[in-house]
């Protein structure tokens, strides 16, 4: 399966997903993971933060930009070279993430790819930030 090619990108061009965000995707992430961090696990403990409940990794944001990244723009074959990220709102269990990735500049030289990144929630950012990925290039045969 291939993604697009550096030749089919331009800038302006934009992927997005929504996922909601359950309680057993943020288990399954403190697992793979190892964050354990009880903000995330123990209602009971959030309950004393100032988020008063149970919040999501911010990272699982972080996550939901990269599948965008792989699936869908550039998509498979794409490869992650950076990634800045900031946390602006907590996520919480049953929010709806729309995660929304826009070319921003193109390298032709390296066939590098900077990408604004963004995540809302309820039409609040939640995350944002920029990605650089490398987008491969058209076979000279196709």
């Amino acid at each position: 399966m291939q993604g697009l090619y550096f030749e089919d990108l331009s800038v302006g061009q934009s992927a997005e997903t929504t996922k909601i965000v359950g309680a057993a995707d943020v288990e399954a992430f403190a697992a793979v993971s190892g964050d354990t961090n009880p903000v995330h696990l123990n209602e009971d403990y959030a309950r004393t933060t100032p988020f008063q409940t149970r919040i999501a990794h911010g990272m699982l944001s972080g996550a939901y930009i990269s599948a965008v990244l792989g699936t869908k723009l550039p998509g498979p074959g794409a490869i992650y070279l950076t990634q800045s990220m900031r946390f602006r709102r907590p996520v919480k269990i049953g929010d709806a993430v729309v995660t929304r990735v826009t070319v921003q500049a193109l390298d032709e030289r390296r066939g590098h790819v900077t990408l604004t990144t963004v995540c809302q929630v309820d039409g609040k950012t939640v995350v944002d930030g920029e990605a650089v990925v490398a987008a491969p290039r058209r076979p000279k045969d196709a």
